[in-house]
């Protein structure tokens, strides 16, 4: 786990102080193990602010959302696109977009409505993800959950990634079950195992209870879940955190270790002629001089290899904190010089050396810069607020979309 401590970084744990009450190294001790229900009075504000009921309106009416962004479900069936979506008529044809019409008709007859990717398209919740996973250390992608009364949308099932589900708004009841699969990775999803999963949600919960308003539900990848709506309609957010785990570190040295083979002459010479690649009997004698210099080269992988190829799955993960392009240009209008920039936040940015210089290296990409420049650029990230720097630097850090423009801090 890591402190939010990135640059322009409002403070420690944003993300996390909202969906938790326990310290962070208590967090981090009970991480993955079970399941745990946190009631709204043990934290500090409820989900209201995140997603309200007119905001959920908002989004499938005005804003023109096409069907990847949202999900119809019922007792376990998802429609096809095509029964909620239409074109947008003159000017805005995509034949794609959400059908607020139908979805009337569809909500009142009992579907459960699933926004996905709230992390992409709705200010308030790209915000709190991007603090949360800043947080974590883990990506992170939010859904919302908008259920009729009395409805279920899902059967029990597990997911491949651990969950928080925040309840915004009405009533739900949850039952979880203990795994089938421990700890499932991405391709080990719960339809491989529907008959083990049919049978265990059939025996006595491990944990059954109903979120309120404000109450969070943390489900560990793996636990066996399923909810009902009570009363009236029910809102929850479902925040999926897509762990790092250590088969990620094993691919990192293995495809290391591969990419150090390619550099031995002995490992690039051709087979014989004749050879079956399809008889293992004719495989023995190379396998054995591969295998040997394969333990060899994992063994010769180091930490900072392994991390620079992860950091780099790690960038491409998810995408810095927006930038406003028109306002930007616009603050560029009567030149850089005398204007203060900030570090953009969520850039997870490096400065790496090269014959020239150095490159920053940021999820806004890779930005050249001199000698000179990398130790003012190195300061200005470690601070973490507005500065004023070297005009052609400013410009080029705006432009690459390093940095955003600041008002001057106030002396």
């Amino acid at each position: 786990m890591t402190g939010s401590d990135e640059a322009g970084a409002p403070q420690r744990c944003a993300g996390l102080r909202r969906i938790t009450d326990l310290a962070p190294q208590d967090f981090a001790a009970s991480w993955g193990r079970e399941p745990r229900y946190v009631p709204a009075q043990a934290l500090p504000r409820d989900f209201v602010d995140l997603l309200d009921t007119p905001a959920v309106d908002g989004l499938l009416s005005l804003h023109g959302l096409r069907a990847p962004f949202l999900r119809v479900a019922r007792d376990g069936r998802t429609l096809a696109d095509g029964e909620f979506t239409r074109g947008g008529g003159v000017g805005a044809g995509v034949g794609d977009q959400l059908d607020d019409t139908a979805l009337v008709r569809l909500f009142a007859e009992g579907h459960t409505l699933v926004l996905q990717g709230l992390h992409r398209t709705h200010p308030p919740v790209l915000d709190f993800a991007q603090d949360l996973a800043a947080d974590l250390g883990h990506p992170v992608q939010v859904n919302a959950y908008v259920t009729p009364p009395q409805s279920r949308g899902f059967a029990a099932h597990y997911d491949v990634h651990d969950v928080f589900v925040l309840q915004a708004g009405g009533d739900k009841r949850w039952r979880l079950h203990r795994p089938v699969q421990p700890h499932p990775l991405r391709d080990q999803p719960w339809q491989q195992r529907t008959d083990g999963v049919a049978e265990a949600a059939k025996g006595e919960p491990h944990l059954d209870v109903t979120l309120h308003p404000g109450d969070v539900l943390y489900v560990p990848r793996g636990w066996l879940h399923s909810a009902t709506a009570l009363g009236g309609v029910s809102t929850h957010l479902t925040v999926g955190v897509h762990v790092w785990h250590r088969g990620h570190v094993a691919e990192a040295v293995l495809d290391t270790a591969r990419r150090a083979l390619a550099d031995l002459p002995e490992q690039r010479t051709s087979l014989r002629p004749g050879v079956d690649v399809a008889d293992a009997a004719d495989l023995v004698e190379d396998l054995a001089v591969v295998r040997a210099a394969l333990l060899d080269a994992i063994g010769a992988v180091d930490e900072s290899a392994v991390a620079a190829q992860l950091a780099a799955r790690a960038r491409s993960a998810e995408r810095p904190a927006p930038v406003s392009p028109v306002a930007t240009t616009q603050a560029l209008t009567d030149g850089p010089d005398g204007l203060p920039v900030a570090p953009r936040r969520h850039l997870q940015a490096t400065l790496q050396p090269t014959a020239e210089g150095s490159v920053l290296v940021s999820r806004a990409g890779r930005l050249p810069l001199a000698a000179a420049e990398a130790a003012d650029v190195t300061a200005w990230l470690a601070a973490g607020k507005a500065a004023l720097l070297a005009p052609d630097l400013t410009r080029r850090l705006l432009v690459a979309g390093v940095a955003v423009p600041a008002q001057p801090t106030p002396t």
